[in-house]
Parts: structure tokens; sequence; C-alpha cells
């Protein structure tokens, strides 16, 4: 074997046209993948889409974060390879089943099955050999062999630390794309959003929705829809909004009531038919997919747990996947029950309201009084999904379909209608419900402004600090004598003057 490995050439016995191809490929489609890249990011400035545009530099900086991972990998992976531990603890955790090996190395269970060097008792990476093409195999076999002494195996393997890092790269990629097709899913969802903004511009609106209008808080759509005999009961809430969710799960009644219960709680109620509610919500939506997107050190953290959790006799595959779809269920459920319980405390006010129900937004509608919390959950949900979805599309191309991986065949119909079903719910349920329930928190977004009109205000905000100064260090020159509040800025460093071509936008 010794003079098998000497047979494998290095750069020295490698033609420097074959290293200029390799190199040149590299480069070529490194150079064209950053030109998509700024291809995108021109548009997404173009489009005035600020949020979007951080989220795809979160993207730049996670693949950055994968190459630096790839290169300690590549580094580090001949240290790593020559730690060595005993035989029992080598044979501990395997993801799959010690196969038995017949009297000439191949193992018993087939051609896909790993083969033994019987001359060294070292196991080989590309299953049994065969008289055309061993010695080949041998060689390429040979350069992944550990070198431990007796009785003891390799910690990690060069080629194990190989296929690793390149599961790494596979998951963040399948998260990535995972997010921004969940995302576009939600919003093409959210678009007939549109049709019910513009509706409140109308005379037909403002009629059906008269202030002065006096009713009982059951007689209205909203009433109607949460105050029922069930409502009050704290196990048939869930029970009703569980299945809720599935059916309509943003009508056009709760769209309209968070609404209005918005404006009042945050804005000037005269602003009702100038604000742009939906618009509100897509610039939230991008502000919170730029955290989504995103992978976080916690989430890394799960995904090292993860792997530990597919040792052979877990049966992870009856487990593991359901825990994305038991936490959307459960998050979807808890903002229906949101929803209904506002509409409780418009009744606890008083049984007859006048005009249209007014909910009140807070935070104490949220678990530990935290809407960020929702967020997390859902990062968690797309990220963990991902990586079942990467983990199977990695054990397929690189093991086969029928692998040790997938003994079973409902380990692969449970993970692949897993991975659909978890999309769906999460773009077309979960998503848009997101989206509208936690604007019902406390505070209010700073979204509330679009990018020209924030660029604006922090202009003048910057403007009028330095002018306040420069007012309060002229009063102490000249006279010391003269008042020393600040006067207000002038003409040309007023908001109103810089805002003045967005005031459809600012009048609330």
């Amino acid at each position: 074997m010794a003079g098998d490995e000497k047979k494998a050439r290095n750069m020295e016995q490698t033609p420097t046209w074959a290293v200029a191809v390799v190199c040149f490929a590299l480069v070529v489609v490194s150079i064209f993948i950053e030109h998509i890249i700024h291809l995108v990011e021109k548009w997404l400035k173009k489009r005035h889409k600020r949020a979007l545009h951080e989220a795809l530099e979160k993207i730049k900086a996670e693949l950055m974060l994968l190459g630096f991972i790839s290169l300690l990998l590549t580094v580090l992976q001949d240290p790593i390879a020559k730690i060595c531990v005993p035989q029992s603890v080598g044979d501990s955790w395997h993801p799959c089943k010690k196969k038995g090996y017949g009297s000439k190395g191949t193992a018993k269970s087939g051609k896909d099955s790993d083969a033994m060097d019987q001359t060294n008792g070292r196991k080989l990476l590309w299953g049994p050999l065969s008289n055309d093409g061993g010695d080949a195999r041998r060689i390429l076999a040979a350069a992944y062999t550990d070198g431990c002494p007796q009785g003891k195996v390799a910690f990690v393997s060069t080629y194990a630390i190989h296929q690793l890092h390149i599961f790494i790269f596979v998951l963040a990629v399948v998260h990535v794309l995972y997010c921004i097709i969940t995302l576009f899913l939600g919003r093409a969802k959210m678009r007939k959003w549109k049709v019910w903004e513009q509706e409140t511009k109308t005379v037909e609106y403002q009629f059906s929705h008269d202030p002065e209008r006096f009713r009982f808080a059951r007689e209205t759509s909203f009433g109607r829809r949460h105050l029922n005999f069930w409502s009050r009961s704290p196990v048939l809430i869930w029970i009703v909004c569980f299945f809720r969710q599935f059916v309509r799960s943003v009508p056009k009644v709760d769209y309209l009531t968070l609404r209005h219960g918005f404006i009042m709680a945050h804005l000037a109620p005269q602003s009702s038919t100038k604000f742009d509610f939906q618009k509100y919500i897509k610039r939230s939506l991008e502000e919170d997919f730029k955290v989504v997107v995103g992978i976080s050190p916690i989430l890394w953290f799960f995904a090292v747990l993860f792997l530990m959790s597919n040792a052979h006799g877990g049966y992870a595959y009856l487990w593991l996947p359901f825990i994305p779809l038991i936490i959307i269920l459960l998050v979807g459920t808890k903002l229906q029950v949101i929803i209904t319980r506002m509409g409780l405390q418009i009744q606890d006010r008083g049984d007859v309201v006048k005009g249209v129900p007014v909910v009140q937004p807070a935070d104490k509608h949220f678990w530990f009084h935290r809407p960020r919390l929702v967020l997390f959950l859902i990062n968690f949900i797309l990220f963990q999904n991902a990586f079942q979805l990467a983990f199977f599309a990695w054990t397929w191309y690189t093991f086969g379909l029928r692998s040790c991986f997938h003994e079973h065949l409902e380990d692969v119909i449970i993970r692949i209608s897993m991975g659909v079903l978890i999309q769906i719910l999460c773009s077309y349920v979960t998503l848009p419900l997101y989206a509208l329930v936690t604007q019902m928190g406390s505070k209010m977004k700073p979204t509330i402004f679009n990018e020209t009109v924030g660029t604006a205000l922090r202009k003048w905000h910057h403007t009028a600090r330095k002018h306040v100064k420069a007012n309060h260090n002229r009063s102490r020159t000249v006279t010391p004598m003269s008042p020393r509040t600040p006067r207000t800025p002038t003409h040309g460093f007023s908001p109103v003057h810089l805002l003045c071509n967005h005031r459809s936008e600012v009048d609330s």
C-alpha cells in the first residue's frame, strides 16, 4: 500500500496547463457570481429596497463565513486526521449500522458497502475492490487512510472532513434559497391586501364604516368571527384557532380591523384614508427578512445537534422532521389566538361600540411580551427544514438514494413530504399571519417612513444639531446676558421643508 500511495501525483508531477485550467475555471465562476450579485444590488438600489439590499449584504457575509470555514477545514484537515482515538470510541454513534465482512475483505451487504484492506486492517472508502481498476481504487482510498497505531482509529478522517465542509456549504445555500422562496410565496399570498388597502380610500368604505354608528360588538363583522361561546374557554380557543389558520387565515375583516387599530394607536385618526398599511407591512417584512436569512450562532449550534441526532438507532427520521411542523402550527395558532383575544378586549370595554371596533395593540399578547420571539421561531423553522432538505440532498448525491442514511423508504417519504408541507404552511399561512399580527405590538417600527423620507429626517436631524450648537456657541461669545435657549432652525433646515414632496407619506 505504501508503494501505491507514492503513485498519487502531487503538484510537482501535475502538468502546469492542468493547474492553470482549474484555476481559470474557478476564477471565471467566481467573477460571474460576483457580477450577478452586483446586478442584483443595482436593481435593489434602483427600486429603493434598502432592507432587501441589507439582506443581500448578509447573504454575502454568510458566504464569506462559509469560505473561511472551508479554508480552515482544508488547512487543518491533516492535523485533525492525525488525532487518534480508541477503537471503542470510534465505533460509537455511527450513522449507519456496522456490517460484517467476508474473508476476502468485501462487505457482505453488497457492492455499495465499504471494503476492508486485509493487509493493514484499515477501512477503504470506495466500496469493494474488483479486478478491474483495483489498483486505482486502492491508490484513491490510500489517500484517506489514517495511519493510527493498532487498536486506534482517526478521530475524523481527511475524506470525512472534505465531505463535511461540502455539507456545510450545501446547508447554507439551501437555507438562503429556502428563505427567498418563502418570502416571495408569502408576498404573493399577501398581494390581495393591496386591493383591500385601496378599498379603504373609497366613499363606499367610509359610508359602511361610519364613525358615528352605534352597534353591539357581537353584531360587527369582526365580532361575529371572534366573539363566540368558545372565545373565553382557554382550551376551546386554542382548538378553534388551530383549525382556523388553515381556512382563510387572514380574512378581509381581520385585516381592516387590525389596520384601524394600528392607526388609532400610533397615528392620527384622520390619516385612515391616507396611510398605506399594506406598504408598511411590506417594508416591515423586508426588514425582518434580513434577520431570517442570516444564520446566527445559535442556529449553527442546533445544526451540530441535528448532526449528532442522525446516529443509527435514534430513528431521527421519525421525529426530527416533525419538530418544525409542530412549531409552525403552534406559532400559527398563537397568532390566531392573539386576534381573538384582542376582540375579547373590545367586548370587555363595553357591549356597544361606536364606529369601527378598535383593537388595542400591546406586547402583552405575545409570548413573554416579546413579538420578536415569533420572528426567531420562524427563523428556526426555516433553518431546521432547510437542514432536513440539505441533508437529504447531500446524502443522495454523495451516497445514493438508498444508502444507509435512508435505509427505510418511509425515511425518504417523510423528509420530502415534510419539507414541502412546511414550505406551504410557512409561505401561505404563517408568514402572512406574522406580517399582520406582529404589527400589534406596543411599539411602531421605524419602517413607517420609506427610505427617502428616512434619509431626509436623518439629514435634517444632523443639520439641526449643528445649527443649534453653532447658535449656542455664538450666544456665549456675543454677550453673556443673551438667552441661551436654542432657536428653531430657519427655513432650509425644517423637516417640513425637506419633506414637502412626501406629504402624502408623512401626513399622519
